[in-house]
């Protein structure tokens, strides 16, 4: 059965490690109960986060992200079809922004702005092969 994912990046709104903490014990609890996986990169300066599931909990997911105030700037990078899944065992995947992927200057300068999809999606199944961030 197809899988939908979903691609979007923001720009935290008062971001620490607490907030972080925060979105991401509610995203695996929300997850989990609707049968959602993916990955979280972030940083000070950086939401991109990779949803996959069925279609309808995918885009109620997205809707509660759009809703959420620590999110400004979203972006939808792509949506699309799959058949399997990048994070199958991941409720919700953490890993900061890594040097491979865009730097502080680059986003600063519209890397998300001007990323393509091929960009967007190759983020993320580059680190579906790493291990994860300690």
């Amino acid at each position: 059965m197809p899988v939908t994912q979903l691609i979007y990046a923001s720009r935290p709104f008062g971001f620490d490690n607490l907030a972080l903490a925060g979105i991401l014990a509610v995203a695996r609890r929300n997850n989990v109960r609707d049968g959602i996986t993916g990955a979280l990169i972030c940083r000070e300066d950086i939401y991109l986060q990779l949803l996959e599931g069925g279609q309808t909990e995918v885009k109620a997911a997205f809707d509660r992200i759009i809703r959420d105030d620590r999110h400004t700037d979203i972006k939808l990078l792509w949506t699309g079809e799959t058949e399997t899944r990048l994070f199958p065992h991941w409720a919700m995947r953490d890993d900061p922004a890594r040097s491979w992927m865009w730097t502080a200057q680059e986003i600063r300068s519209g890397a998300l702005e001007n990323a393509t999809t091929e960009e967007a999606r190759g983020v993320f199944v580059r680190l579906s092969g790493e291990p994860a961030a300690t």
